[in-house]
């Protein structure tokens, strides 16, 4: 399956922004902010024209748990690092000490419990990331076990402490308070509790889902202020569910799903969903729709399709839907060829009983 990667555009931001975090307000020009064109999610930043020179910090005001990786371009040699995990509401630093150099590039990405990912990234320079965690010295020519990221250009800003900061935030500009209740809301509609909007707004319905989900797991409400709990969170999210739809990969391979739905009027098929092995994941199947369809295939680390025994490592059925390579959502399932997509098989799941956990596992 193809990355799903960024395009950027300007607009302004918030004064609050930089009194938050220690710069005052007017001593930069007009604040810039890159938009990454992901569904709703967007890097924010403030123009510097200095080089960096000192410690690099992001913080995360997005509703997403997301990963960073960093590119530090220099003259004739570039390098990356990674991958850095950001809680929402959360900054971390993920260059310490003197930074000299000519360009600073991002590439981020949200843990795959979040299904097709809603952070692609359009960035102008493709370097080179690993699946763990890395430090790529030559990072324009990927060698073994390395693939190729698109990464796009920040200009962090400089605050009073001398430091460098860079936000990650989305097109509803959260403070960091409504950021982590609005990623706390998104964990639990994707456990299957009904905390829907998300929109960082405090209330019954996401009060009582969230006192659901602690009941269900044994938890007290003391775990929520936990540094912990986005961690605790996820781990339940990718544990198997009574009720809804839950893949669980038993192979040592990453696997790819795809799912569909049909509500006795059109069928929709929608996908990526990244699984880690030996993690499980809930695909966001919202509604009552008369019939679930499932596929799902394992890939490697350049997301090419993994055979067993010439044949490739899948688990669908009979059901002819489309899809396509890289993400995608469609409610036409004719022709698929013609339209760019590819006609897949997909099998169906019996939600009768409230719940199904499909596990794959090597042949």
């Amino acid at each position: 399956m193809a990355g799903f990667v960024p395009a950027i555009r300007a607009s302004s931001r918030r004064d609050k922004a930089l009194e938050e975090n220690g710069a005052k307000p007017g001593r930069y020009s007009t604040p810039t902010r890159v938009l990454l064109a992901l569904p709703a999610a967007i890097i924010s930043f403030l123009s510097s024209c200095e080089p960096a020179l000192a410690d690099l910090k992001l913080c995360n005001r997005m509703s997403y748990v997301v990963e960073a990786a960093i590119g530090i371009d220099d003259k004739a040699a570039t390098a990356t690092r990674g991958w850095f995990r950001i809680d929402p509401a959360t900054c971390r630093i993920v260059v310490q000490g003197t930074l000299n150099a000519d360009r600073i590039l991002l590439n981020a990405r949200a843990l795959g419990v979040y299904g097709a990912s809603p952070i692609p990234q359009n960035g102008s320079d493709t370097l080179c990331v690993a699946p763990d965690n890395f430090v790529i010295a030559a990072a324009r020519l990927c060698r073994s076990g390395q693939t190729p990221a698109q990464f796009t250009q920040i200009a962090p800003a400089q605050t009073d402490d001398g430091n460098l900061v860079a936000y990650l935030a989305e097109d509803s500009e959260y403070d960091d308070e409504q950021a982590r209740l609005a990623a706390i809301q998104r964990l639990l509609v994707i456990a299957g509790y009904d905390a829907a909007p998300i929109d960082g707004v405090d209330g019954p319905k996401t009060q009582a889902a969230l006192a659901a989900f602690l009941k269900s797991r044994g938890l007290s409400s003391d775990v929520v202020q936990s540094p912990n709990f986005f961690t605790t969170m996820i781990e339940a999210v990718q544990s198997p569910s009574a009720t809804g739809l839950t893949w669980c990969n038993d192979t040592p391979h990453k696997i790819m799903a795809a799912v569909a739905t049909d509500d006795g009027k059109s069928v929709v098929s929608r996908g990526w969903y990244r699984i880690e092995p030996g993690k499980c994941l809930h695909p966001d199947v919202s509604g009552t729709p008369k019939q679930v369809f499932s596929f799902a295939e394992a890939v490697d680390a350049e997301n090419r399709t993994i055979k067993v025994k010439e044949r490739p490592l899948n688990w669908g059925g009979t059901t002819t839907l489309c899809t396509r390579e890289s993400k995608f959502e469609t409610n036409e399932q004719g022709d698929c060829g013609s339209r760019g997509f590819a006609a897949t098989g997909f099998t169906a799941v019996d939600l009768s009983a409230g719940g199904k956990t499909l596990r794959f596992a090597m042949p």
